[in-house]
């Protein structure tokens, strides 16, 4: 069996049952003891998964949220060739949610020559909108200084008020078992109104947000598609049961 075909497995077996044994591993995949404790160490390296006494076990801690301005400087070459895959989606007329992620802000940069509508939660998104001339609208309430959105019972009343075509929504983790999830239970709230108002959704992920949980839930992974910049050992586990689309 192939390395990658090992690791599929691997994941496949962590995420139906967290934790997996090293022996039955070896019995399963029919190589040694030194092949399973190079792939183990392999995938801890990847973030995949903890390596314990005779095994291993899901990598599924709760996460601090980062702010806007960590945010913006992790993986940026993977949100900018996300948002460009993303906004690649985008038809004349579409009316389109982008709520106040920092991969959904690369997207931005090439709206320019669409005649579009856009509705956006996010601060740096309206004024990047502005600048490009873009039809938007940005949701009234109470401003998270953190991560610079809009937030609170007022955000989500004024949100109830549109219909999408389509919407790009950032996210936290993603999980087998736990779904989509994010840090803030308001933030959770504007997604989810969002998801129930557009046509199609889509989240905008990159490596650093697969297999991992946070503390409020958003949707399953099922409901929605996801952007990735590269489908790799890390997304082989959900791909029968979502679907996910590669940058080009």
């Amino acid at each position: 069996m192939l390395t990658d075909e090992r690791h599929q497995f691997i994941l496949h077996r962590l995420n139906e049952s967290g934790v997996v044994k090293s022996v039955d591993l070896i019995e399963r995949l029919n190589c040694s003891e030194s092949t399973i404790r190079r792939d183990l160490a392999h995938l801890e390296e990847k973030g995949l998964l903890l390596r314990i006494h005779g095994g291993a076990k899901l990598n599924a801690t709760f996460g601090a949220e980062l702010t806007y301005q960590e945010k913006t400087v992790k993986n940026s070459q993977q949100k900018k060739n996300i948002g460009r895959h993303a906004a690649s989606l985008l038809e004349e007329n579409d009316v389109i949610y982008l709520d106040a992620g920092t991969t959904t802000l690369e997207m931005i940069p090439h709206l320019a020559n669409l005649s579009i509508t856009v509705v956006t939660n996010g601060i740096a998104h309206a004024s990047m909108l502005a600048d490009r001339q873009i039809e938007a609208y940005l949701v009234g309430g109470k401003l998270k200084h953190s991560t610079k959105a809009m937030v609170g019972a007022p955000s989500q009343h004024s949100l109830m008020n549109y219909q999408f075509t389509k919407a790009f929504l950032g996210v936290d983790s993603i999980d087998m078992t736990y779904g989509c999830t994010t840090p803030d239970p308001e933030e959770a709230t504007m997604k989810q109104l969002a998801i129930e108002r557009a046509s199609d959704t889509y989240f905008l992920a990159d490596d650093s947000k697969w297999n991992k949980v946070s503390f409020a839930k958003i949707c399953n992974f099922s409901d929605v598609t996801f952007i990735t910049d590269k489908i790799s050992t890390i997304h082989q586990p959900y791909l029968n049961h979502t679907t996910i689309l590669e940058v080009d």
